[in-house]
């Protein structure tokens, strides 16, 4: 993603998610949101309401961030993607039809952008995510007890050897893992995302485990 575009990106986000001066909307006003699911938010921001897909940007940003992380090993590039994902979610939530949950929807649409950036982009070198990067995404995150200065050098190296390894997976493969072992999903949740069988989901699982543990034989 160039500057130009990014910056573009970050402030059509803005306008759209933060914008000054915005007047107060009444739809979820009687019930906090934490109460309310993802379909109830989705149906007000089909309706207009900003502050819902607002709602549902906060409670998906976190995640949004560590897939794309997952898939650039860059930090800004990851939250431009994410960013960029959020906008095409906000542009098209008139198609959301609620035949899946909005998060599959969602994040259909999220790893779709960074399969796309990927085919443009030249490989770069993987970045490290640690808690430091995730504070800097999250403010509010509270890092777990600090590590000790060789354990935190070994748990860098093994990252950036996973990161090595995951970029030299098939894409496929590399999007049934992370959204596998990285973000939770279900082997159905993941078909869903991907579009395709169970089944075939299963076979890339497979061979990305295998194909990693091999990469990684030497932190066994």
């Amino acid at each position: 993603m160039n500057s130009t575009l990014a910056a573009d990106s970050r402030m059509a986000f803005g306008r759209l998610f933060f914008p000054s001066g915005c007047a107060s909307l009444t739809t979820m006003a009687a019930i906090p949101t934490a109460q309310i699911g993802d379909e109830e938010l989705v149906a007000s921001a089909q309706k207009g309401d900003r502050r819902a897909f607002e709602e549902l940007v906060e409670r998906h940003k976190q995640k949004a961030y560590r897939i794309a992380f997952d898939f650039v090993r860059d930090r800004e590039e990851a939250k431009d993607l994410s960013q960029e994902a959020f906008l095409k979610a906000f542009t098209h939530i008139s198609r959301f039809d609620g035949r899946s949950g909005f998060y599959t929807w969602f994040y259909r649409i999220l790893v779709n952008v960074c399969l796309d950036y990927r085919r443009r982009a030249k490989r770069a070198p993987a970045e490290e995510y640690n808690e430091t990067v995730e504070h800097q995404v999250d403010p509010t995150h509270v890092p777990a007890n600090p590590v000790a200065p060789d354990q935190h050098a070994i748990a860098g190296q093994l990252s950036r050897k996973v990161g090595a390894a995951l970029e030299l997976l098939p894409a496929k493969q590399r999007t049934a893992f992370i959204l596998k072992n990285h973000q939770g999903l279900s082997i159905r949740e993941i078909a869903e995302t991907m579009e395709t069988a169970e089944g075939t989901v299963k076979v890339h699982l497979h061979r990305a485990v295998t194909a990693l543990r091999h990469s990684l034989a030497e932190f066994a």
